[in-house]
């Protein structure tokens, strides 16, 4: 029945409410914050004893030159209907600079987008960031969306097929229940709520997940059973590359949608805008899904909630670049170009002839050094896998100038090709055959470590039992522990590579 329903868009003085029939999304206005979302018999998924402001909500940090970064929830001062449709609603909330704040508000024009569709079981956010020319430099450490979900309801977290739990309450994490480690993300839950968890770690970084496989976690309620989901359908607006770590969810219960930070990295990936520098940045869209089971259904309603969820980010993936956002700063399909090629290893220590790179990493991103994609943060990036004959595929590329950049798991060291890929919309670019040539010196007489950009045989080997994660007993370097001595590697007789 709800399917029939034709989008429903209601504005008052101080709100504004989407309504499909399926969910009911209420916004502030004109901040543009999300106050409520109403779904599966729960009047608000969002923690209604936050205040409004600290529920659903786009934020930034960011800092002039020389100063220290400050935290900014994004709150609009106009609002403007852009769509309004049976089958699909846009609207906009947007905030302008205004140069008498300068070094206490962020240098950017900036646009939240929200779309609500017909028959969807969620909806759409993007945002667009503008600095144009002759306005003042600025950093921007972080910029997300986050929401805040209600603590009585959900308790069991996802974050992948083989990290999801029920999860500590946030009154776990403070003392006393709570004792703060070496750093402030990581505390020992000493008297928790639940018995269960007692003597564990909680740490949001033991759930983060490198952007190539990060595109939908979050939390479910079982009473009723009801699942909020974040999607992530293209990693093309991260910044880093695939292989950049970024958080997912998290105790509060909070989901967060990363766009750009500073995790794992530090300055290299904080955009640093400069003075008079014209820049320009679309964020997302990302897809908030929410799903729920019959409530006497006979399988466990977590597992059912989370397979349906797997199946709604891979339709979304299969749907991008997407078709309705109204803005023109957000290319279409038709818009879009693609690139091809085949990329071979030449490596004469291995093998006399060329190497099929299979399951190479291979992408374009920003012009610059080898290895420059890794640091690049202020434009787009579209990466793709090879397949096991090294023949790639960058499809749905924005236009534009770009340098092709590759990895080979397996192999040190990275590939770009000197020439410039220009993207224009439709075009196919044929690459033709690559060939990456590993740096070496010699022959290899030994090796501590896989080069395949994961330190995941790298962990504390004999971690302190006091401080133990259960769900991360086969993710070793994820559990909490700390260096304290030097790291020494022990080289077996039986380890060396036999070479004449």
């Amino acid at each position: 029945m709800a399917a029939t329903i034709g989008v429903q868009l209601h504005v008052q003085d101080r709100h504004v409410v989407l309504d499909n029939g399926f969910l009911q999304v209420t916004l502030s206005n004109p901040d543009g914050i999300v106050t409520g979302i109403r779904f599966g018999g729960l009047d608000n998924l969002l923690e209604v004893l936050n205040q409004e402001s600290n529920r659903g909500y786009w934020d930034l940090v960011w800092s002039s030159p020389g100063t220290a970064g400050i935290f900014d929830v994004i709150k609009g001062t106009s609002f403007e209907v852009i769509t309004e449709t049976e089958d699909q609603v846009e609207v906009s909330f947007t905030r302008t600079w205004d140069p008498s704040l300068q070094g206490k508000q962020v240098p950017l024009n900036i646009d939240k987008r929200f779309i609500m569709l017909r028959g969807s079981s969620g909806f759409y956010s993007y945002a667009i960031y503008n600095h144009p020319k002759d306005w003042p430099a600025f950093s921007l450490a972080e910029t997300r969306i986050a929401f805040k979900l209600r603590k009585d309801k959900f308790h069991y977290m996802v974050a992948s097929d083989n990290r999801q739990r029920y999860m500590p309450l946030p009154d776990d994490r403070i003392p006393p229940r709570g004792q703060p480690l070496a750093y402030p993300e990581a505390v020992q839950l000493v008297n928790p709520v639940e018995a269960e968890l007692k003597g564990e770690v909680d740490d949001k970084y033991q759930y983060s997940c490198d952007n190539k496989d990060n595109k939908v976690h979050g939390w479910i309620c079982t009473d009723p059973p009801v699942g909020f989901w974040q999607i992530t359908p293209s990693d093309e607006f991260r910044s880093g590359g695939p292989v950049k770590q970024n958080l997912t969810s998290h105790v509060g219960p909070t989901t967060l949608a990363m766009f750009i930070s500073a995790h794992y990295s530090g300055e290299d990936l904080v955009p640093k805008i400069g003075d008079g520098e014209e820049w320009e940045k679309v964020f997302g869209p990302v897809f908030m899904y929410f799903n729920t089971t019959p409530v006497d259904a006979s399988e466990d309603p977590k597992a059912s909630l989370w397979e349906d969820a797997k199946a709604q980010m891979m339709v979304e993936v299969l749907s991008w670049p997407y078709t309705f956002p109204a803005s023109e700063d957000y290319q279409k399909p038709d818009q879009r170009g693609y690139a091809t090629g085949r990329l071979l290893v030449q490596d004469r220590f291995v093998s006399d002839d060329y190497i099929y790179a299979s399951g190479a990493y291979v992408g374009l991103a920003a012009p610059g050094d080898v290895g420059s994609w890794q640091r690049e943060c202020k434009k787009y990036q579209f990466w793709t896998k090879a397949d096991e004959d090294g023949f790639f595929s960058i499809n749905n590329v924005l236009t534009g100038d770009y340098n092709l950049y590759a990895w080979v798991p397996g192999f040190v060291g990275d590939y770009r090709c000197d020439a410039t890929v220009s993207i224009t919309s439709g075009c196919y670019v044929d690459m033709g055959d690559l060939v990456f040539e590993p740096p070496r010196n010699g022959p290899t007489l030994w090796e501590i470590g896989v080069p395949d950009r994961s330190a995941s045989e790298f962990y504390v080997p004999d971690p302190n039992p006091k401080y133990i994660n259960k769900l991360l007993e086969c993710f070793r370097f994820r559990q909490y522990g700390l260096w304290r001595d030097m790291v020494n590697y022990t080289l077996m007789p039986t380890w060396f590579t036999r070479w004449s």
